[in-house]
């Protein structure tokens, strides 16, 4: 589904990812984790093309995507969810799932989409007419990846879906996660709860200064460096 080879990215002159080499199969839930300025995100950003791309390649379906424009990635199936829940607070939960398909011509195609992530999140249907601002922290983080499914993506870029949601509706939200890649949708998720995430994953990576330092399955919470890392020797 994605392959990228010997990636080197960051901003401006600065280099964040320093010769990232990362493969994602259809369906496959890849965690990354890592410390704080680690290149989690911008690891995501440079698939999406949304930072500097110094060298190395991103293929998508055997697709050469490295510098494809940001709104061509969508056409082409990558969808992306930054953090911070970023959604159109003075817009209708509906209309914002109608900004989400802007590129889609078929209208039918687009209220059936609708429908569909409206039986994945029942609370959205049932605030679909109201404003965004009015929705909760858990309802916003799930109307911004609502938003992203509206477009048919086949890969799912979530950054920091977690971040400032209650323990309760974090576990919502993994489990929402966990049942769209169960329709074949592949999902790239960085996420500082490191080990919630690597629950899901079918496959964790831990960067550490823009490189991969360690690649695994569940087992990897096992891992000294791991403990010691990022759960503090638990």
């Amino acid at each position: 589904m994605l392959k990228i080879t010997k990636l080197e990215a960051g901003y401006e002159k600065r280099k964040i990812l320093k010769g990232i080499n990362l493969e994602v199969k259809p369906g496959e839930i890849v965690a990354i984790i890592g410390p704080n300025g680690a290149g989690k995100s911008t690891l995501l950003k440079s698939i999406f093309n949304l930072c500097k791309i110094f060298s190395g390649e991103i293929n998508f379906k055997n697709k050469d995507v490295t510098q494809l424009p940001t709104y061509e990635s969508i056409y082409e199936g990558i969808s992306y969810v930054p953090q911070g829940r970023q959604v159109f607070t003075n817009l209708s939960v509906h209309d914002n799932l109608e900004m989400g398909a802007y590129i889609m011509t078929n209208h039918q195609l687009l209220k059936t989409n609708i429908q569909d992530v409206f039986e994945k999140f029942p609370a959205l249907k049932l605030k679909q007419h109201d404003d965004a601002f009015t929705l909760s922290g858990g309802q916003q983080q799930q109307l911004a990846i609502a938003r992203a499914l509206v477009q048919n993506p086949e890969l799912l870029l979530l950054d920091e879906p977690s971040l400032g949601l209650s323990p309760k509706v974090m576990k919502d939200i993994f489990k929402k996660i966990v049942e769209i890649s169960k329709e074949g949708i592949s999902i790239i998720l960085v996420e500082q709860n490191a080990k919630q995430a690597v629950e899901i994953a079918d496959r964790t990576i831990v960067l550490e200064d823009g490189k991969v330092v360690l690649t695994g399955g569940k087992e990897i919470l096992k891992d000294k460096r791991i403990k010691n890392i990022y759960f503090g020797g638990r």
